[in-house]
């Protein structure tokens, strides 16, 4: 079956095309993505601008056209956080849907957190033992922990790398006083939850997904994407205490032009890396294994075992 994944996230918005049948691993066949920012198009905070409704839109209209070119028999569609925290989100996913027939579902934290899981899951297989998962996106940080395929635990915070650099950060280099404050809020809010992870015991695995992660991971030394999905990338807490000051001092076209990091990512990577930090301090992780599959993947397996084909 050749299936398309719709996937509206805070920064980019993605199309991808898999080969996919239940009981073997999904194949990308193409990807088509744009960097909507979405997030950023909330105005007041809370409410979907008309500029970044038509941009969503036009989106979703393009998307249908490649998915139709490529021979896509199934279309899942999903929002993140940036139209979930949208007061008007369910209008304006009404009204996309009404022009373009895409039923985009919005995702709530826990189930994202769930979804991403299954994908860690399912690609490092049970032999890994009980799971610890973290997810920085856009607009929130997902945690998840478990010995199975649902975790016991699935929790979700307002923690994204683009929320926290609009909401806290006036200036980039930031000033050393909002660095502050920002590590200083992002460990409470973790430190606050820290409990409903930790009282189901020890992972024997701790994984990271999320394209921060691979970026941070990459930055450290692990290895470039060119080496493909089998290459297996960590990212060391070590490492990340030395580089987490770094970012913060560096300008967005300094830390552009380090390896794996993008343009459009470099402004919320200090944020995202502050973050990663206090994550893996506060639940005493040496080390990230980093995953290339994560929601989008579990999507597409959950979508598997349902159609049952």
């Amino acid at each position: 079956m050749r299936l398309g994944v719709l996937d509206v996230g805070s920064n980019s918005v993605h199309l991808l095309v898999v080969d996919a049948h239940r009981g073997a691993r999904p194949l990308p066949a193409f990807s088509h993505k744009a960097e909507l920012r979405l997030a950023a198009h909330l105005e007041d905070g809370d409410r979907l601008s008309a500029e970044g409704e038509g941009l969503l839109h036009a989106f979703v209209v393009e998307a249908l056209q490649v998915a139709e070119d490529k021979g896509v028999e199934n279309l899942v569609a999903f929002a993140t956080s940036a139209v979930r925290d949208a007061v008007n989100g369910e209008e304006v996913l009404a009204r996309v849907r009404a022009d373009t027939g895409v039923d985009i579902a919005v995702l709530s934290g826990p189930d994202e957190a769930r979804m991403t899981f299954l994908a860690v899951r399912r690609w490092f297989g049970w032999s890994t033992g009980r799971l610890l998962v973290v997810d920085i996106g856009g607009g929130s940080l997902e945690i998840a922990a478990g010995i199975d395929e649902e975790p016991d635990v699935a929790v979700s915070l307002p923690l994204g790398a683009s929320r926290l650099t609009r909401a806290m950060l006036t200036a980039d280099p930031a000033p050393p006083e909002e660095i502050r404050a920002l590590r200083k809020h992002v460990r409470a809010e973790i430190a606050r939850h820290a409990g409903e992870i930790t009282r189901y015991g020890p992972p024997d695995h701790a994984v990271a997904t999320s394209k921060t992660f691979k970026q941070l991971a990459r930055i450290a030394g692990a290895a470039a994407t060119s080496e493909g999905p089998f290459a297996q990338r960590v990212l060391r807490h070590a490492d990340l205490l030395e580089w987490a000051p770094k970012l913060a001092e560096l300008d967005p076209a300094e830390r552009a032009s380090l390896p794996g990091v993008s343009e459009s990512r470099a402004p919320q990577l200090p944020a995202g890396a502050i973050v990663a930090d206090a994550a893996m301090d506060l639940f005493g992780l040496d080390e990230l294994e980093v995953c290339p599959w994560a929601l989008r993947e579990g999507v597409i397996l959950r979508r598997l075992d349902t159609l049952g084909g």
